[in-house]
């Protein structure tokens, strides 16, 4: 190559690279669309809102939901993991798009782990096992027992095939070696109520769906799916506490961007959400919504995305669920 056509790549090459570091040092400078997975008025999205008006007063950009529900979160996560790694295209990730839908999915256009930057956890929401009062047991040491002594005969339900109440149900029937039967539902509610009515002993119900419940009465907590105890009910021993260690089954929340996103706007964005995160204000109204606030590096949330894959899809694949 001559050396004045060197010098020209080089040159352009320098300049590119002094744009990128110029924009990135600039960043937000216009508007950030945050993908949310699910329709609007669910947890998820208020989660989502709460969050971007914080993000927003801090890093002085609008940030804009955009809900795109479909395929347990796969339409959103496809979207985001194919859009342009400049931060400007965020996603708020969960448990299911991050680390089980691969397994569960037939099929999905992205790979969870190769195709986000990790920005940080935000919080877990947790898995609460209850069941119906009228269910001869005061403790998950006696619901064990009196599922060994009864095999198939004890039923839990769940919101759906592959969703976070199976799973979770999945773990509990294989860490305790029991024989229990699933009965999906279509949604939370639905499942829920038949556990209040008796026709379905128990199930892993996320805190914010059931403790209005437990208060009534209508239903018996046995333990948290969480490895810490809930703030909402903190009372309540987790399932690890009572000897099946390090079970942990919960409904987690965090932010990613496209990979290849530069590392400065993670940094940014990381710093922005532990920011919002000690909000005072932020804190009650994700305590509101039984969220427990995490936080941490975007090294922390990678290694914990890392970790949940292998043990869901060994989950996955002894349940045999699959979905198209």
């Amino acid at each position: 190559m001559p050396r004045t056509t060197f010098r020209a790549v080089v040159g352009l090459v320098l300049l590119l690279a002094a744009i990128a570091a110029g924009s990135a040092a600039d960043y937000p400078s216009r508007p950030v669309t945050l993908v949310v997975a699910f329709t609007p008025g669910g947890a998820s999205d208020v989660l989502a809102r709460i969050l971007g008006r914080k993000l927003e007063q801090i890093l002085g950009q609008p940030f804009v939901i955009d809900n795109r529900p479909g395929a347990g979160g796969n339409v959103a996560a496809e979207a985001v993991a194919h859009a342009a790694p400049d931060g400007y295209t965020l996603l708020a990730g969960n448990n299911a798009i991050l680390a089980t839908n691969a397994a569960l999915y037939k099929k999905i256009n992205f790979d969870p782990e190769a195709d986000f930057a990790p920005i940080g956890l935000i919080g877990s929401q947790a898995n609460i096992l209850v069941v119906n009062p009228a269910l001869p047991v005061k403790s998950m040491a006696e619901l064990i027992a009196l599922a060994k002594a009864n095999p198939g005969k004890l039923n839990f339900a769940s919101s759906g095939h592959g969703l976070a109440a199976h799973l979770a149900g999945e773990l509990f029937k294989a860490e305790a070696k029991i024989d229990i039967v699933h009965v999906p539902y279509k949604g939370a509610a639905p499942a829920l109520q038949d556990v209040i009515a008796g026709h379905v002993q128990m199930m892993f119900a996320t805190a914010s769906s059931v403790v209005p419940h437990i208060q009534d009465g209508k239903v018996r907590p046995l333990a948290v799916a969480t490895l810490k105890r809930t703030a909402v009910l903190p009372d309540i021993p987790t399932i690890d506490e009572l000897g099946m260690r390090n079970f942990d089954a919960t409904t987690w929340h965090g932010l990613v961007a496209p990979a290849r996103t530069p590392k400065d706007v993670v940094a940014t964005l990381n710093q922005a959400l532990v920011a919002t995160l000690d909000d005072p204000a932020v804190k009650k109204s994700l305590g509101d919504l039984g969220v427990d606030i995490i936080g941490g590096t975007p090294e922390d949330f990678a290694a914990y995305i890392k970790s949940e894959i292998p043990k869901w899809t060994a989950i996955i694949k002894a349940s045999g669920a699959k979905l198209d």
